[in-house]
């Protein structure tokens, strides 16, 4: 009866998530379809923003009621500040931070069983109130006994413990999530462009490391030796002894959340200061480092006021704060194709490079190939010329009217092209999603460009000076070669002086004779075609001319398949 109960619930998770998803889909598929199909667009345009609200809405609701993956998914949408419209993100925040708390009994039961002890024992003091509710475990501050605190050098602790069941929740999400995406490859605007069973596996992927909490622990190390001489960040440290897969001890760095602004300056420290070392750090993780935070929303980045002094050799000049990152379940591996792509990327950007935008969309893997790119290069151009260098402020005051003639025009053409999203991106895409609405919410000035260009310039030595490494050592190769020449033209020029340089060309000839004689068939096999048909065609009005083409037919036909059988020899 205890099993039943469980997987009674369990499948009723699973309708849950997919009835929400048709219900959407059928919506999007009448107002975005069909009624434009109708002439209907200005309908399916007027009543676009409260469908928009009320979807995220629903989804909202959902969301807090199950947990699990689903508030991962509302996470997500909540930080696209930059490209879902306000009515979903506005909506989607809250998500953050309302994500229900377990009661702590049932924490106590996790913990106790994956330690292998009393909690009283393994920690001298712990709050049963947690400082952290997130989807997949809370988090408790707590204090090592004296034999621990001494052994690390720690003392005030943060324990992450584990929702209880939350491997069967996940399970369930897993399978929903995967249904979905077997639904989409049935629209052919997103199977066209987006691979979504193969991205749906790569969140699997992650979300099962991320219930993994030794492995977060040995990403948290990674990131920490990364950043090691940078005193720009700071990471937890993590305490092994009282780490398990479902239990993980860290040293306490809480200190001001990201996005509270008011608490920032009543720290002295200003905002738009940090949303620009934040992109800065953002830069060095993909580009410096290849191992990227994919989940900086504001709950997993601290503000940390330090005393004002040199920076690091990182060159942003004197700071009173550093950023300092928790949770690291979920990290993405930027390979070095797709990094060399990236980085023809953010160089084309800042320079307003328009044809270098559209190859390393390519090298990337965003853009085919085959794509003929001539109109996507003249819309990149009159992009840049147009907005070009903008901030969000700026942007904000222009025409909405102009906006939308060039969102049309850009759209229509954009969707014509062959586009598709990479496998290794979702996480990626995610962390930029989430790093560009932190600064914008920062700092309603901040503009990428003005992040993205000095990055870009470094970017840019860095090549030159890669490119004259190489260029140097060809030049060392090539004038090695050209002098040890002379002595082997010379040798060659002695041999033949001796009579003792000869030249075999017995199977040359042999491989000549094969082609000529495979030529030769071939052409009988064409002619024997053409007499076949030719004489098919004139059977019915010249039977005699007909019949006569098509026994004569047979004579190339034999020389095609029998010549050359007796004279194969040695090739």
């Amino acid at each position: 009866m205890t099993d039943a109960a469980p997987q009674g619930v369990h499948r009723a998770r699973y309708r849950r998530i997919l009835s929400f998803a048709a219900r959407e889909f059928v919506k999007i598929w009448w107002f975005e379809l069909v009624l434009p199909r109708f002439g209907m667009t200005r309908v399916a345009e007027r009543t676009r923003g409260p469908r928009m609200q009320k979807f995220a809405r629903r989804f909202h609701v959902l969301a807090i009621e199950l947990g699990g993956l689903m508030i991962k998914v509302g996470q997500f949408m909540s930080s696209r500040l930059d490209v879902l419209p306000p009515e979903i993100t506005a909506e989607l925040e809250g998500l953050q931070d309302e994500v229900p708390a377990v009661p702590f009994a049932d924490i106590r039961v996790v913990a106790e069983a994956e330690l292998g002890m009393p909690l009283a024992r393994a920690y001298s003091w712990f709050d049963e109130n947690p400082v952290a509710a997130a989807s997949l475990g809370q988090a408790h501050r707590a204090r090592l006994s004296e034999i621990d605190a001494s052994d690390t050098g720690l003392e005030n602790v943060i324990v992450k413990v584990q929702r209880p069941g939350i491997d069967e929740i996940v399970a369930v999400d897993l399978a929903a999530l995967r249904r979905v995406g077997r639904w989409l490859t049935r629209v052919r605007l997103v199977a066209d462009r987006v691979d979504a069973p193969a991205l749906v596996e790569e969140f699997a992927h992650t979300s099962l490391e991320e219930i993994d909490y030794l492995h977060e622990a040995a990403s948290a190390e990674r990131f920490r030796e990364n950043f090691a001489d940078d005193a720009r960040v700071d990471t937890p440290e993590i305490v092994w002894e009282r780490s398990t897969r479902r239990v993980l001890t860290l040293s306490d760095v809480t200190a001001i959340k990201i996005n509270d602004v008011d608490a920032l300056r009543a720290a002295g420290i200003d905002p738009s200061q940090v949303a620009d070392v934040f992109a800065e750090v953002m830069f060095d993780q993909v580009f410096t480092h290849s191992f990227v935070h994919a989940d900086p929303h504001p709950g997993n980045i601290f503000v940390t006021p330090v005393s004002p002094g040199p920076s690091s050799s990182s060159g942003t000049g004197e700071r009173n704060f550093r950023l300092t990152f928790i949770d690291f379940g979920m990290m993405a591996e930027v390979p070095d194709s797709l990094r060399d792509g990236l980085r023809t990327l953010l160089i084309a950007v800042a320079g307003r490079d328009s044809r270098g935008l559209v190859a390393a969309a390519q090298e990337i893997g965003v853009l085919l190939p085959s794509a003929d790119t001539n109109e996507l290069e003249r819309a990149l151009t009159a992009l840049f010329a147009r907005f070009g260098g903008m901030g969000f402020a700026e942007l904000s005051k222009v025409d909405p009217r102009e906006f939308k003639d060039f969102a049309d025009e850009f759209g229509d053409m954009v969707r014509s092209l062959p586009l598709q999203l990479p496998e290794n991106m979702l996480l990626l895409i995610r962390a930029v999603s989430l790093t560009s609405g932190m600064c914008s919410g920062l700092d309603p000035a901040f503009n990428v460009w003005d992040a993205a260009e000095p990055y870009a310039g470094r970017l840019l030595r860095d090549e030159s000076g890669n490119l004259i490494q190489d260029m140097a050592k060809q030049a060392m190769e090539t004038a090695a070669v050209t002098m040890r020449l002379p002595k082997r033209i010379d040798a060659v020029i002695s041999r033949i002086d001796d009579g003792t340089v000869s030249f075999d060309t017995s199977r040359l000839e042999r491989r000549l004779d094969r082609l000529e004689g495979i030529a030769r068939r071939i052409a009988s096999g064409v002619l024997f075609a053409a007499m076949l048909i030719g004489g098919a065609l004139l059977v019915a009005p010249l039977p005699p001319l007909g019949i006569t083409l098509i026994c004569v037919s047979v004579l190339p036909l034999l020389h095609s398949v029998f010549a050359g059988v007796g004279r194969r020899g040695p090739r």
